[in-house]
């Protein structure tokens, strides 16, 4: 089995962190996001991998390499535009060839791996098998409709009224019928070939398509909402560990500083990550925080955030919620002088609270 690793998209819904960074490449945890896909595909013993990339190749072949490091052997496949997750699967026809693969989005995030689908996938060897979750609210999802004996009977893509609350998760594993579904499908309303056309093409078609509900955490880390949450939920099994150095600071929880980091005169409560060579001085930084590699934050307040590389916070009173970007700059605001203009009629009374 080989794995498609889709890392082409543009990201709009991250902008403007995207306009100067792959999605894919925007740290969780001071780790990109598209690693912890690559770490769980090699965790379920998949060893070929291609990647499909666009505009952000040379970024994402910078990062990845060739893959050794995750004991993966990477083959980069060119895409000239985002046209959809079946136009991924077209372009990588040659790749591909007759292999059984699975499609992993490359923003997304799976606590628990992929291995139990993959496993049962192999088992049972469908046309198609995709990877499901309840979620609250399935308009802006690919929605399956399952039979009484929980096969896939049906898909919609963003459905104005859903007929369930399954949502499909970025992970798909296929046989090689899927490459005669993805050349039947025309482009959707979207401009797209739509994988959710394609797979429902295979149904339609009567081929088996099957499915299974993962059992543990998963989110699209398309927006920065998701993307601070995810980065919470991994900063909570991050372990202790001071490479840095500590001086005359408080350091409570679970809190990782790298090596090089410098913190001093400040208080740190975890679970907290500090990248190498960042400097942290008369600051408190509060839980649920990453702060990357090569950043600054002095007499200042963060909680609940994600710093990225370089960036420097100095003097600003309490940042939450918030995703800063590489080599940002954050200052206080110049003073404002506070004055009142008034034109006031005779006898008039005014009151002014200072």
């Amino acid at each position: 089995m080989k794995a498609l690793v889709l890392a082409g998209g543009s990201g709009t819904r991250l902008r403007p962190i995207t306009h100067t960074s792959a999605k894919q490449l925007v740290p969780v945890a001071n780790k990109p996001v598209l690693f912890y896909g690559l770490e769980a595909i090699a965790a379920a013993g998949i060893k070929d991998v291609g990647i499909v990339v666009g505009d952000n190749a040379r970024e994402i072949s910078d990062a990845v390499g060739d893959g050794s490091k995750f004991g993966l052997d990477i083959t980069y496949i060119p895409q000239s535009a985002p046209l959809g997750l079946a136009h991924a699967v077209l372009v990588s026809r040659d790749y591909l060839g007759d292999d059984d693969f699975t499609m992993y989005l490359g923003d997304n995030f799976v606590v628990g791996g992929i291995e139990g689908p993959i496993e049962a996938f192999r088992a049972h060897r469908p046309d198609a098998h995709l990877l499901l979750t309840h979620v609250s609210d399935p308009r802006g999802f690919g929605v399956a409709e399952l039979d009484a004996s929980g096969r896939v009977r049906g898909l919609e893509e963003k459905p104005a009224h859903p007929k369930s609350d399954l949502a499909l998760v970025g992970v798909y594993l296929f046989s090689p019928a899927i490459h005669e579904a993805v050349r039947a499908v025309t482009p959707s309303w979207r401009g797209e070939l739509e994988i959710t056309h394609a797979v429902q093409w295979l149904i339609d078609e009567g081929r088996d398509v099957r499915s299974s509900r993962i059992t543990g955490y998963w989110k699209d880390t398309g927006n920065v909402t998701d993307m601070l949450e995810v980065n919470r939920l991994v900063l909570e099994a991050v372990e202790p560990r001071c490479d840095g150095v500590v001086e005359n600071s408080e350091i409570i929880g679970r809190v990782r500083i790298e090596e090089g980091a410098v913190v001093r005169n400040a208080r740190v409560v975890g679970p907290v990550v500090i990248g190498a060579g960042t400097v942290v001085t008369d600051s408190y930084v509060g839980p649920f925080t990453s702060i990357a590699e090569e950043c600054l934050v002095e007499d200042s307040e963060l909680e609940f955030s994600i710093v990225l590389r370089g960036a420097s916070i100095s003097g600003v009173r309490r940042i939450e919620a918030s995703l800063i970007g590489r080599h940002v700059q954050v200052t206080p605001a110049p003073p404002v002088p506070h004055a009142h203009r008034l034109v006031l009629g005779d006898h008039s009374r005014a009151q002014i609270s200072s």
